[in-house]
């Protein structure tokens, strides 16, 4: 999609949520190359994320229903579905 048809479908209609989580992830993907070339340790960035994101969570939903999915979050884990295979250099 261009940024011109996408700006028309901002203005239009909100982008579908799949399209809304892709372009989400390459805006925090960017934040955290750019915080990881000013020297912020990454395990202080993923801290913050988290932080951040159950913030959001809470604030949107409520504590209940953001604890019901912290409670997932484990075997979400051990079953891989946050492991990227990334190359090492």
């Amino acid at each position: 999609m261009s940024n011109v048809t996408r700006a028309f479908a901002t203005a239009a209609e909100p982008l579908p949520d799949h399209e809304q989580k892709r372009a989400a992830l390459g805006y925090l993907s960017e934040a955290w190359a750019e915080a990881r070339l000013d020297g912020i340790d990454g395990d202080c960035l993923a801290q913050s994320c988290l932080f951040a994101a159950f913030a959001e969570l809470v604030a949107t939903y409520g504590e209940d229903a953001a604890a019901v999915f912290a409670e997932g979050l484990g075997n979400r884990i051990r079953n891989g579905e946050f492991s990227i295979d990334l190359p090492r250099q």
